[in-house]
């Protein structure tokens, strides 16, 4: 749950009921955020990401009351707001899906000359239910938080499972819906919090090294050594509020060599479908 308010143009508008909430609970909306008022004598509160700070530590309890009890009290509202209903290729400013134009080309992934891996948006099925997490996460056994703020994003994956000793693929798209502005905000946190996350990998692999091969504010690739071998990609496209991943590994030695390819021409395949799904969120 978040601990400040922000109306979603996904849920539509909710009306005189909404207003009614908004006066019983001393909530009032400003530069569209809805705040808690002087009347409530609570302070402003600032979003709250339980992926990023579950890593950090413990949270203010008063936090975490404070915001089940806003978000009681608006909960039959916002649950009776009609949901918009959007075209598969409309984003923004709202999807229900990943869009087909947002995945990386096959052309573009390593190793397709010889895995001949399929077309993205073909073979995507929906994430629902889970936590759409990173590949690495696995490698690396890094723990799972209830309230991921993965957990009300819009997500897409691509899975290609081999034997032992083949490259697999997963490939993922996140989008959080909503207000841009708000929405990049949390990929990039999500982006930074995965990054510390990789770096720390060891700690519940102690067999697995990492290596982060390429590392800019909003994009990373990184080598994961060990008993599984590992490369991954993963980019917050912080104007379209999308994270784009692309991971390949191998469980033991693998038999196909890894190509010689720029960590960057990777990184910019995954970045520029999103400018074509995501319209306007680049120059």
């Amino acid at each position: 749950m978040i601990g400040v308010l922000v109306g979603d143009q996904d849920r539509g508008q909710t009306g005189d009921s909404l207003e009614a909430v908004r006066e019983s609970t001393g909530i009032e909306e400003q530069a569209g955020l809805t705040e808690l008022s002087e009347e409530a004598g609570m302070a402003e509160m600032r979003e709250l990401h339980v992926y990023d700070c579950a890593l950090m530590g413990a949270f203010p309890m008063r936090l975490i009351l404070a915001t089940m009890l806003v978000a009681g009290r608006l909960l039959a509202t916002l649950m009776a707001a009609p949901s918009a209903q959007a075209e598969p290729e409309t984003c923004p400013p709202i999807c229900d899906q990943i869009p087909a134009t947002a995945w990386i080309s096959t052309h573009a992934v390593p190793l397709n000359s010889q895995y001949r891996w399929p077309a993205m948006a073909g073979a995507a099925v929906a994430v629902t239910r889970a936590t759409p997490r990173f590949g690495f996460e696995q490698v690396c056994a890094t723990p799972a938080f209830p309230h991921d703020s993965r957990d009300w994003a819009v997500a897409g994956r691509v899975t290609v499972v081999h034997p032992d000793g083949q490259w697999q693929l997963q490939a993922q798209v996140l989008h959080w819906r909503g207000d841009t502005a708000r929405g990049g905000q949390i990929a990039a946190s999500v982006f930074g919090t995965a990054v510390a996350a990789l770096r720390a990998c060891q700690l519940g692999a102690p067999l697995q090294s990492p290596s982060v091969t390429d590392d800019e504010p909003t994009r990373m690739a990184a080598v994961i050594s060990g008993p599984v071998i590992m490369h991954t990609y993963l980019v917050a496209h912080v104007s379209s509020s999308t994270i784009s991943e692309l991971t390949l590994w191998s469980s033991g030695p693998p038999q196909v060599p890894w190509p010689t390819v720029a960590d960057s021409a990777v990184l910019d395949a995954l970045t520029a479908p999103l400018c074509e799904a995501y319209i306007g969120s680049c120059p």
